[in-house]
């Protein structure tokens, strides 16, 4: 398993059963695609999204693709499972995932590692369990806030301590750790602003859900020029144990961190 294959910023779920948004995914700079047969569709149309799922991911992509399947238990999980393992996509996505073995009962009967989306209380408190089973982990934030009873317009104050459980538990296992999304569309400020929250708290990149929020979110995880130039100081200066840079006192730790950004840099722009 290659977890940075989903180590990416801009993260865009679309329905599986909207062929237009699809054609527009594809040609988006998007740095993951998620087919959603869930949330986004319809009960009527849950087997049509299915099958335009599995032809979709048979086609050629600019991106890395997966699909997110209904949750266990749900009518048509089994069907989702069945008709994806036969489909050359290589990763599932899971929701509602509370116990590490719904990703290995996944895994299982579907051939293709899971990432899986941390949704409920439960799955808060057993993230770590659950991490060291998935490709990624994923924060649903709308489905949390639900489940933690939260008033509407509590905004993410409430959820710090969630979205920290669950970056704590993807880091631990060292997987890829995806923040929720953002629900308004004609917002571009207040999207910028959660984006900057986002990066400050140490996600890997946000889930969107519209292509109009890609280019933002790209712009907010990447390093900027400042990030980039100190890091490129700090290394070329660094002579190993604990020393003074630039009036602050750096050691080894400090060193690697710069070196991740650099590296980071270099694999964005490649």
């Amino acid at each position: 398993m290659n977890a940075d294959l989903f180590d990416r910023r801009a993260v865009l779920f679309l329905p599986a059963s909207r062929p237009s948004a699809i054609e527009r995914a594809r040609a988006s700079m998007a740095e993951l695609v998620i087919l959603d047969l869930e949330d986004a569709v319809k009960p009527e149309d849950k087997e049509g999204a299915r099958a335009a799922a599995v032809s979709a991911v048979g086609e050629s992509w600019p991106m890395p693709l997966a699909v997110r399947v209904n949750g266990i238990g749900s009518a048509w999980h089994d069907d989702d499972l069945a008709a994806l393992a036969a489909s050359p996509v290589t990763h599932l996505v899971l929701p509602l995932v509370d116990d590490p073995e719904d990703i290995e009962r996944v895994a299982s009967a579907s051939g293709k590692p899971v990432l899986a989306m941390i949704e409920t209380a439960r799955g808060v408190l057993t993230a770590q369990a659950i991490a060291h089973k998935a490709a990624a982990l994923i924060v649903g934030t709308n489905d949390l806030a639900a489940d933690l009873r939260l008033p509407a317009g509590a905004g993410r104050g409430p959820l710090q301590t969630v979205l920290q459980s669950v970056l704590l538990a993807a880091r631990a296992a060292r997987i890829p750790a995806t923040d929720g999304v953002f629900n308004r569309l004609d917002d571009p400020e207040g999207f910028a602003a959660e984006c900057a929250e986002s990066r400050r708290l140490g996600f890997d990149g946000k889930s969107l859900i519209h292509p109009d929020h890609i280019a933002a979110c790209l712009a907010a995880f990447a390093p900027t020029p400042e990030e980039i130039a100190r890091a490129e100081r700090l290394v070329a200066a660094a002579t190993g144990g604990a020393e003074r840079f630039e009036n602050a006192m750096i050691e080894t730790m400090h060193v690697e961190a710069a070196r991740r950004l650099l590296q980071r840099n270099r694999s964005l722009r490649a």
